[in-house]
């Protein structure tokens, strides 16, 4: 059963659906670490209720970027992590990370990569006025969500589809898609 560390910034959805999958035996890992850049995110209070380990952290308290990725490896490292999983951390994986985990951390982002990288994939679905959109898992590298894409799956825009219903098809679909994915990677 490999460690793995899941880094979000937000609320916590995708990093419920995994620990929601463990706990069912569906995912075969172990979350050593939940890494969030914001003490005020919801996925903080999801990682306590299960107990999760965490590294609440904030990146202005540092002098660079180097030094605070070198803390959170650090802080995998005393937990024996192999394996990192983004779900919604809103940061650039930077080269000393990427350098310590290379292959071995991957994203989710809600549209077809190469399609709409960036933040609010889905606005940016509604304002171009596309019929499709949907979910891509892919390993990170330096670039903002260009790295080798792993699954995808299509979500279809309804004609009168809204943000809100737009944004709960996409999540439905990460919250399977991610953790099907996740069987197969640590299975490796």
């Amino acid at each position: 059963m490999k460690k793995i560390a899941v880094f979000a910034s937000g609320s916590g959805s995708n990093f419920q659906a995994i620990i929601n999958e463990i706990e069912r035996g569906e995912l075969s890992a172990h979350i050593a670490l939940l890494v969030c850049d914001r003490s005020e995110a919801k996925a903080i209070e999801r990682a306590k209720t299960h107990g999760i380990d965490t590294f609440v952290f904030n990146p202005k308290a540092y002098a660079s970027k180097e030094e605070f990725e070198q803390e959170i490896i650090d802080e995998l490292q005393k937990r024996d992590v192999e394996f990192i999983v983004l779900a919604g951390y809103m940061r650039l994986v930077g080269t000393t990370l990427l350098s310590a985990y290379e292959g071995k951390i991957v994203n989710i982002h809600p549209s077809l990569l190469p399609s709409f990288p960036g933040k609010d994939a889905i606005g940016q679905a509604l304002l171009a006025g596309v019929k499709v959109t949907g979910v891509t898992i892919h390993y990170v590298d330096q670039g903002m969500d260009t790295g080798q894409i792993i699954a995808q799956e299509a979500v279809t825009i309804e004609e009168n589809e809204t943000r809100e219903t737009l944004t709960t098809k996409i999540q439905q679909v990460e919250h399977r898609l991610y953790y099907k994915t996740l069987i197969e990677l640590l299975s490796i």
